[in-house]
């Protein structure tokens, strides 16, 4: 057997990931653990690949292996590793592109209907002995506008979603050309898009081009009533511009990512109202876990294999 190491960083990855692994020594950090204890653990076992889940695979970490070769990324988001760093010391990074698609654009759909139709207040409302069933007032959804931010794996298929149930769709993504757009929908800038928007729904990366994209000035653009879905990444929207806007009723946001995670006790999105809040497992489903883990997995192999 192969005695070389693999640290997963995660207290436990999908069965088939392991099997795909099973000729390396797969040392775990558990599900939390500091930045301090993940150098040690890295410089320690020196492993010739991390399969990362949590935590900052910072320089410090990457540099903690002399024989550290690729970083497979258990998803698609790449925020929380030094990319640069990995280029500086030859290590590949890689995201398992598509492999949780199906499972964030669900939870995308699942928020923009408990925001239209205020599932999770009526919820709480019944569960404390009310009936509103005089006073209530939901959103349609047919005929409404989704604006789509990010027209890539996971936004194509909330485009579809949208449509089969007679959304109309306009697109806001720079690196997407015309030709390739969804069949019925149209192009955009993203001014545009805010305004003319009933719901938007952000799934791009967080990069330097995305970091604060909605600022105060776009968010006051987006129509009185209109929801905000964020399944991606925290940071693309000011969130203290935003709790302003849900407190004065002007918006409803369904929201699975945050600046701090886990949220603080103290933290201001505890008591904002008009919010639908998930504890970012936009990919956490039995088939988006497989496919991040395994599509991981192949990725490291790719690598070590040559």
């Amino acid at each position: 057997m192969n005695q070389e190491t693999i640290v997963v960083t995660e207290e436990k990855v999908h069965p088939d990931a392991v099997a795909l692994l099973k000729d390396y020594r797969l040392v775990y950090t558990g599900a939390r653990f500091s930045q301090e204890e993940l150098v040690a653990l890295v410089e320690r076992e020196q492993p010739v690949a991390i399969l990362s889940r949590y935590g900052q695979i910072s320089h410090e970490v990457q540099s903690a292996s002399k024989k550290l070769r690729v970083i497979g990324r258990h998803g698609v988001g790449m925020d929380a590793i030094d990319r640069a760093a990995a280029r500086r010391l030859g290590v590949a990074a890689i995201p398992a592109t598509g492999s949780n698609s199906q499972a964030v654009a669900e939870l995308a759909l699942g928020l923009i209907l408990a925001c239209a139709r205020r599932i999770s207040w009526l919820d709480r409302r019944m569960h404390d002995g009310q009936w509103d069933k005089q006073s209530y007032m939901g959103f349609e959804l047919s005929g409404a506008t989704l604006g789509v931010v990010g027209c890539g794996s996971i936004g194509g298929r909330v485009v579809r979603f949208a449509q089969a149930i007679g959304m109309k769709v306009i697109v806001c993504d720079p690196y997407l050309e015309i030709a390739d757009l969804p069949a019925g929908t149209s192009k955009v800038e993203l001014d545009e898009l805010l305004t003319k928007s009933d719901v938007v729904s952000l799934h791009c990366p967080l990069d330097d081009s995305t970091r604060g994209l909605l600022d105060e000035r776009r968010i006051g653009l987006m129509r009185k009533g209109a929801i905000l879905v964020n399944t991606a990444r925290a940071g693309m929207f000011d969130e203290e511009a935003m709790q302003s806007a849900l407190r004065a009723g002007h918006l409803h946001l369904g929201l699975d990512c945050f600046v701090e995670e886990p949220l603080p006790a103290n933290s201001a999105w505890l008591d904002t109202p008009n919010a639908v809040l998930t504890p970012h497992i936009g990919g956490t489903t039995d088939g988006g876990l497989r496919g991040m883990a395994v599509g991981a997995a192949q990725n490291i192999l790719s690598v070590l294999k040559k």
